[in-house]
Parts: C-alpha cells; sequence; structure tokens
C-alpha cells in the first residue's frame, strides 16, 4: 500500500495538506490537550494534527471522508485504544453520539475550504455538546466571523456565530505550509462556547431567519428587507432606524427585532 505522504490530493474533497512543523507545534500548542480531554479531529488527512494529539489527549477520535486515507490511519493508529476513525462526511454526523460520561468534545480541523461555512453552521447547531473548536479556516472567512457591526464584511456568518461562540483569532498561515499550497492564506482561530448568548433570544430558529432576510439583500435598508416580519412604525419603537442597513445592526438588536416580531407572530 502507498504512504500517506504519496497520498494525490483530491479537490472534490479540498484537500490542502499541512507541512509546515511550526504551525502544527503552534496549533498543538493553542490546543493544550490533556488527559482530561475528548478530542475530535474533522479531515485529519495525512494526520500531521493527529499524531501529536493522540499523545496528550484522553480520546481522539477523526472523522475523514476519504476512504483511502481513513485506510492509512486504521493501519497506522488503529490500534490505539483511546483512538476512534469514523469514515464518513463530517457535514452529516452526529458529533454529539461521541460524547462519554459528560465530558464535553474539544474538536479541531483543517477545514476544506469549500465546505467550511456549512461545517460551522452544522456544529454550531451541535455546540450543547462542545466546549471549544479549534479551525484552520480561509483568512477572509476568520475575519467574516468576527467582524464588528459596521464594517462591510459584517454579515450573516459573524452574527449567528457570534451568539453562539467567542472567537478568537489565533495566527495567520501562509499558502506555502501546505501541499497543495491553496490560493489564499489561512487563519487559525479558537471557537469557545458561550453558556448565553451576548443578547437573550426567544427563539434562535425565528432569530435565524430575521438575520438570513435581513443580510439577503444587503443594500436594502431593514425596512424593506424585513418588511414581512416588522413594520418601519415597530422598528422606531423599538429605537432602531427603518433605513439603516443591516451591516450596521448590534446583536442586541436583532436580538430586539426578532424578540418582538416572534411575540407578534405568536399573539
Amino acid at each position: 500500500m502507498a504512504s500517506a505522504a504519496n497520498h494525490r490530493p483530491r479537490k472534490r474533497f479540498g484537500q490542502n495538506f499541512l507541512r509546515d512543523s511550526s504551525v502544527i507545534d503552534r496549533i498543538v500548542s493553542s490546543i493544550a490537550a490533556s488527559k482530561s480531554d475528548h478530542l475530535v479531529e474533522i479531515g485529519p488527512g495525512q494526520a500531521a494534527l493527529t499524531r501529536p494529539l493522540l499523545k496528550p489527549a484522553g480520546q481522539l477520535d477523526v472523522v475523514e471522508i476519504d476512504r483511502d486515507l481513513a485506510a492509512r490511519l486504521s493501519d497506522d493508529m488503529g490500534h490505539q485504544d483511546h483512538f476512534r476513525l469514523f469514515t464518513v462526511d463530517a457535514l452529516k454526523f452526529d458529533f454529539c453520539q461521541l460524547v462519554a460520561s459528560g465530558r464535553p468534545l474539544r474538536i479541531v480541523g483543517n477545514l476544506p475550504y469549500n465546505i467550511s461555512t456549512p461545517i460551522l453552521f452544522h456544529l454550531t447547531k451541535q455546540r450543547h455538546c462542545v466546549q471549544d473548536l479549534h479551525l484552520m479556516l480561509q483568512k477572509e472567512v476568520v475575519e467574516r466571523m468576527a467582524a464588528a457591526p459596521g464594517s462591510r464584511i459584517y454579515g450573516r456568518l459573524s452574527v449567528m456565530l457570534q451568539i453562539a461562540w467567542q472567537i478568537t483569532p489565533l495566527f495567520q498561515v501562509s499558502p506555502a505550509s501546505f501541499f497543495p499550497p491553496p490560493k489564499v492564506d489561512s487563519s487559525v482561530v479558537r471557537l469557545t462556547r458561550l453558556t448565553e448568548p451576548p443578547a437573550p433570544i426567544k427563539d434562535e430558529l425565528h432569530f435565524a431567519r430575521i438575520v438570513g432576510d435581513a443580510f439577503a439583500q444587503r443594500r436594502k435598508t431593514i425596512r424593506n428587507s424585513l418588511k414581512n416580519h416588522i413594520s418601519a412604525t415597530e422598528l422606531q419603537a423599538l429605537d432602531i432606524d427603518p433605513i439603516r442597513r443591516p451591516e450596521t445592526l448590534s446583536i442586541d438588536e436583532f436580538a430586539r427585532i426578532s424578540n418582538f416580531a416572534e411575540g407578534i407572530h405568536h399573539k
């Protein structure tokens, strides 16, 4: 069998393998795993992070969609008692099923950039069983995740992640650290689950619809983009100017709109 090092990266899986030992060391140091931790790695690939994480972790589960790489991971590490391999699509995987003894998961991954946003939303839906995430993502995505109101890159991703996680960009990684090198810069980011959202939200699904509709047509004022949810007069009653654009609204203001509109809907 060919070694993992000879594996040809597959574009359909968005494979860019991390090869820079100094970057690997920084990620492992940022995670600071211990025997009390249950780690889950998404897309272990050629095990650049898997090997240094396996030793300190109490349990390490890996989720790999590529059957060839999964077979090599199994051959290489399958004999370890605290290692489990799941050959599945992370976007369809129930991460919470892995939880044992009430110990929350610490999820790690060099995520395929073509599906990073769907994976972020998938993990956010399951955050009740997660302690934190340490992810390698496209630099631009991390900037959008951490963006503040008023920024041109503040949007749906910013709001929906910031109600769930404390987002801490850690450091940037150049394309030269990967094989093949991606065409974009990357960043490592830590997301720590919030026990409470930064503003009270009555119904998270309704909040998500409000935010989605507001940003679906960014150039429209919220009076127009949210007209199916709330009137201009009602926005003014909430002390929110109806001619503002969505990127100027804080999470607290989105929460006030959502809670008010949700209350009307249930009357």
